[in-house]
């Protein structure tokens, strides 16, 4: 799908990690349109492997298509929100890649669900039966249904959404005017999600594409179930990370709120000698959602967000401009892990903690820092900034980048070095 360039201005701002509203709407634009092209392969899949997928499933995949394109037509701001939301892009990646068969056909269903919560978002009157895989219908952004009887009908008329299966209703719910302020009311079995104080984002506890399926021997904290998360907890860290993160850079504070739009809460992550951040990662797949251990503070998950944030932007950025090459092998150590990287992860590691020493820098030099926030950034400064530059070498030196990859490498170094040394902030 053709796009228009990234302005020299805005690739040199997102190199040097500097927020900027017109570099975050360019990276939005990008992510919607490949969104859209990864929905476009999908459906281009089914018309090419007519054998393999059950004509049912074949055909319940194109009603749901047409009631997109349906809701679409009534208001495409609501329906780019559902498109667009991060675990959209974890169940197409499953999609895509699923062989011919019962685990295609259960990934496939999904797609209702994606479908009928654009249709609720837009306004559209419908009555639609669905599976329920699981016994829980999930409607994506706004919350998820226990369904015993593994179907349920939703019928939506006017601000009134009613779901029903087996004879009971389980939900009665509210649309807000034109859909917007999503659902509202409930039934038994209805989990609705809960949002973060200060924006639209949410704590999604309930999604069942929130991480991918586990891999065998994999350190990685589980997900945390409902039952096990405090919104109360979540809502607290969210709101005073995003204070720290303001009184020392309110650019970056407005960032995160316009970049990040779920956090998935996993398992406690068990301690690691000389550690006291969270396990936290982003999907390539979900860019703009957040999975994250329970920090131990605000100091820790005020990281988190700039950290993650910037694999968000580097991911969709590399998806527009690709900045390395595919199928590198080398591996290379790197100060943050114990274990060596391909050039890759050492540019996604770089460039989130570049970020990051440019936010211990300002944290630590601020007059308007809380005393502890500053004299955590100030050892955080000294212990990562020499961490980047040698990362920044591996890079430069690397045949593996693009032309681009090494003038964005460039930029990077020559943003490291504006920084300062380790003296002019403890000395």
């Amino acid at each position: 799908m053709p796009m228009t360039p990234i302005p020299a201005a805005v690739f040199g701002r997102l190199a040097r990690t500097r927020p900027a509203p017109a570099a975050t709407a360019a990276l939005k634009a990008g992510l919607h349109a490949r969104r859209l092209l990864l929905l476009k392969s999908l459906l281009v899949r089914l018309d090419r492997q007519p054998a393999p997928v059950d004509p049912a499933v074949r055909e319940r995949f194109a009603r749901h298509w047409r009631l997109l394109e349906h809701a679409e037509l009534r208001d495409p701001a609501e329906v780019r929100a559902v498109v667009d939301y991060p675990l959209t892009g974890a169940w197409l990646a499953e999609s895509l890649t699923a062989p011919a068969g019962p685990l295609l056909d259960r990934h496939l269903a999904h797609f209702g669900s994606i479908a009928v919560t654009a249709a609720l978002r837009a306004g559209c009157d419908l009555r639609l039966t669905l599976d329920a895989p699981g016994g829980r219908l999930p409607l994506p952004g706004l919350g998820s249904l226990r369904c015993p009887a593994h179907r349920a009908t939703l019928h939506a008329r006017g601000r009134c959404v009613r779901i029903t299966g087996g004879g009971r209703t389980f939900a009665l719910l509210r649309r807000g005017t034109g859909g917007r302020a999503g659902l509202l009311g409930g039934g038994p079995g209805w989990s609705g999600l809960r949002t973060l104080p200060g924006t639209t984002a949410v704590l999604d506890d309930l999604h069942p594409y929130r991480v991918p399926p586990r891999i065998p021997g994999s350190s990685a904290p589980p997900v945390a179930e409902r039952d096990g998360v405090s919104h109360d907890f979540w809502a607290h860290l969210w709101r005073r990370s995003l204070e720290l993160i303001d009184t020392t850079d309110p650019g970056r504070a407005a960032e995160i709120l316009a970049v990040q739009r779920v956090v998935v809460p996993l398992a406690p992550a068990a301690p690691r000698r000389g550690e006291d951040q969270p396990a936290s990662a982003t999907l390539r797949a979900a860019p703009g959602g957040l999975l994250a251990s329970p920090p131990a503070g605000p100091h820790e998950f005020a990281e988190v967000l700039v950290h993650e944030t910037h694999h968000t932007k580097l991911a969709a950025l590399h998806e527009r401009v690709p900045l390395y090459r595919p199928g590198g092998e080398d591996l290379h150590p790197v100060g943050w892990r114990p274990d060596p990287r391909p050039v890759s992860g050492v540019l996604q590691g770089a460039y989130a903690h570049l970020a990051l020493t440019d936010l211990w820098r300002r944290a630590a030099t601020g007059a308007g820092s809380p005393p502890a926030w500053r004299r955590r950034a100030a050892h955080q400064f000294e212990l990562h900034r020499g961490h980047v530059a040698e990362a920044l070498s591996v890079l430069l030196e690397s045949d593996e980048l693009t032309v681009e990859g090494r003038e964005f490498a460039g930029e990077m170094r020559e943003h490291h070095a504006s920084l300062g040394a380790t003296q002019r902030i403890c000395g």
